[in-house]
């Protein structure tokens, strides 16, 4: 991201400023936290980088290691593993879709100091907060989805590059999408978009009720909404898509090799691509998404009550999702803020992303966060429902069972669980 310099300088002199208010660490040399190293668990690409977690050991004496996932369904099988256990991180990074089976938990972890209380947005803590009022997470980042495309590509196939007019070429609802991409692929012979289960997940989190209802109540195989859903990328997305889902070896390096014209983009996948594919000059960003707004991801960080370093750890966390971080968050990885007033600020505003052919992100994020109708409810068991769906339009993809087929193995999934 290309804050300029000035504007950089400044968040991470709040940040550090921030650092000495919650550590107790007196500039003086009074108490020492040099003897404790914490360990930090996320997946994916938080925006936290060796700099920034740096810059907090130097202002607190504490040391960070930071090890990431593969992938969120990795992290989330260690989580469950080990929770209330032993083996965790003293701060453990989790993911919006399977959160709420983590609140079933919320006894096992340490709850959120009643002064940070209010930092973020008023829907982010509503759905960490337990049944006895206690918060029990600290928000990272939102997703807010645009599209993402190789304007290179683009040109190629005599598609308009300018962000504003492709934009304007996405602004409709999904059978536009893909009524574009069957004619990309059509002219091309290549797939349009990098994978099926990419656009399951965006008309899924257009939804207001996906597996379970608010009471708990099973709906996932009697919800029409996600028949309509699973028809739709089977039929539609399936025959222009390169993959069927994201995050193998080989989706990776396509981000690079022109295999696919356009990706759906939360602000957290720009970090993704800029750091798989950083010689490629073509990528982009528009201010549009299919059928409306929408949000994907958008996580929160942990500390399990039982870990050794309870205090450092939520001093960890604090700091990490303070507003001046998640703003150097945002600027290292895409990862819009949750942070009321991170949200509100003039670097917000004016962030510009070099990689994305100096995309005004920070405006275009914004647009596409105030286009955001609904928020699925996601119950303790969408996880487990969402990657079976997901693992049924694979099938499809590879050729193993046709749609109605791998519909009812799903539906057949559903019943066991």
């Amino acid at each position: 991201m290309s804050f300029s310099r000035r504007k950089i300088a400044a968040a991470v002199a709040g940040a550090a400023t921030f650092a000495l208010v919650v550590s107790g660490c007196a500039a003086d040399g009074g108490e020492s936290s040099d003897d404790v190293t914490l360990t930090l668990a996320t997946f994916n690409d938080f925006g936290y980088s060796d700099e920034l977690l740096a810059q907090f050991t130097e202002e607190t004496g504490i040391e960070v290691v930071h090890n990431k996932a593969a992938t969120s369904n990795d992290a989330r099988a260690n989580y469950f593993q080990k929770l209330g256990k032993s083996g965790l991180a003293d701060v453990e990074a989790v993911e919006i879709d399977w959160f709420t089976e983590a609140m079933q938990y919320a006894d096992l972890l340490a709850p959120v100091p009643t002064d940070l209380q209010g930092r973020w947005l008023d829907w982010k803590e509503a759905s960490a907060t337990d049944s006895e009022g206690n918060l029990i997470a600290y928000g990272t980042d939102i997703g807010p989805q645009g599209v993402c495309y190789r304007a290179d590509l683009f040109e190629a196939a005599g598609l308009p590059t300018d962000r504003a007019e492709v934009a304007a070429l996405f602004d409709g609802d999904w059978d536009n999408f893909f009524s574009i991409g069957a004619d990309y692929t059509a002219a091309t012979g290549k797939p349009f978009i990098d994978s099926a289960n990419s656009v399951l997940q965006g008309m899924v989190n257009q939804l207001d009720i996906a597996y379970e209802e608010t009471d708990g109540t099973i709906v996932a195989t009697e919800n029409a909404d996600i028949a309509a859903a699973y028809d739709a990328v089977v039929e539609k997305a399936v025959p222009i898509s390169a993959y069927a889902g994201q995050w193998s070896e080989d989706w990776f390096a396509s981000l690079s090799s022109g295999e696919f014209a356009t990706m759906l983009c939360p602000g957290w996948m720009l970090g993704v691509i800029s750091g798989n594919a950083p010689d490629v000059a073509g990528w982009d960003i528009a201010d549009a998404f299919p059928g409306g707004g929408g949000n994907w991801g958008g996580s929160y960080l942990t500390v399990p009550a039982n870990g050794a370093n309870v205090e450092a750890a939520q001093q960890l966390a604090a700091w990490l999702t303070s507003p001046e971080v998640q703003m150097q968050a945002f600027a290292n990885a895409g990862t819009f803020p949750s942070q009321v007033e991170a949200l509100a600020s003039d670097e917000l505003a004016a962030a510009t992303n070099e990689y994305f052919n100096d995309a005004p992100t920070g405006e275009i994020l914004t647009s596409r966060a105030e286009a955001i109708t609904v928020a699925t409810f996601k119950g303790p068991q969408y996880f487990q429902f969402h990657d079976a769906l997901q693992n049924a339009v694979t099938r499809v993809f590879d050729g193993l069972e046709d749609k109605d087929t791998s519909w009812n193995t799903w539906v057949t999934e559903v019943s066991a669980f």
